[in-house]
């Protein structure tokens, strides 16, 4: 993997991919809020070699900082699209946990009929039919009550919920461990700010692709497990409970994620064969 950079008015997005070749399906790893690529380590790892591979430190995250956070979601997803366009890559297959689900669903909204497939990783549905006001008053208001909290408990709070494994959790605490509490607490705080206005748009978000949904058994993070029960409900979508795996679902358990991300790119290359 080759680490590049993208200049933006606002900061510097660095990010990384194996050799890119048009013969093959690209794969765009997108980590969750205050993580960097390294969530997706595993998956590289297991993929590298077949596919083309991408993935970023999103920006105001780990590499991708100093980075001014005066953008929203569609922004982000903008950035991401230009990038592709850089390299080259087309018909991308977007595999976003948490926050990168939201980035992949806003790029099906403003990017229609572009990815070839959509995997989301212990992430929600942006569809303002599935959250409450009080919800969208709760992501507005996510950096004040972290302030509230000794920076040790946030950081405990934000390791032991996010995984269940050794792995999960020390990875997750280098993510944590790298922010200072102001940073961490900013960050986090725009972060639901901006999920809270995309949801607030009350935009279509439509998943035109196939897709499959992913969600720890033990996920702690907010609904998740409730917004996955009603997303795969009300949209029809095929689900996947991970057993003994919490938020980050691809780090606790990642040959059971890889299957499911291997089985839904295999079936995209069998469709394309049958044209």
């Amino acid at each position: 993997m080759t680490e590049k950079t993208y200049e933006t008015a606002s900061g510097t997005i660095h990010y990384w991919t194996n050799e890119i070749l048009v013969s093959r399906k690209t794969l765009v790893f997108l980590p969750g809020l205050t993580a960097d690529h390294h969530l997706f380590d595993k998956q590289v790892e297991a993929f590298e070699n077949e596919y083309n591979v991408f993935t970023w430190d999103a920006p105001g995250h780990a590499a991708s900082r100093p980075f001014e956070l005066n953008f929203d979601l569609m922004q982000k997803a903008t950035w991401l699209h230009e990038i592709l366009e850089k390299e080259g890559i087309i018909r991308p297959v977007l595999i976003g946990q948490s926050m990168g689900g939201y980035v992949s669903q806003c790029f099906m909204q403003k990017y229609p009929g572009e990815a070839s497939g959509f995997v989301s990783i212990d992430s929600a549905p942006l569809k303002r039919c599935y959250v409450t006001a009080f919800e969208i008053w709760a992501l507005k208001n996510t950096e004040p009550m972290y302030r509230a909290f000794p920076y040790k408990m946030l950081q405990n709070i934000g390791i032991k919920g996010c995984a269940e494994t050794e792995y999960g959790r020390e990875l997750m605490k280098s993510f944590v461990n790298s922010y200072t509490k102001n940073e961490y607490c900013r960050l986090s705080g725009h972060g639901m700010a901006l999920l809270a206005n995309a949801m607030e748009a009350d935009l279509p978000y439509v998943i035109d692709c196939p897709a499959v949904l992913i969600c720890g058994e033990k996920d702690q993070a907010g609904s998740a497990k409730g917004y996955n029960r009603r997303w795969t409900k009300k949209e029809g979508l095929p689900m996947f409970w991970i057993k003994d795996a919490g938020h980050n679902s691809n780090t606790d358990k990642p040959e059971e994620v890889n299957r499911i991300i291997r089985d839904l790119v295999e079936s995209l290359d069998k469709e394309a064969e049958n044209g």
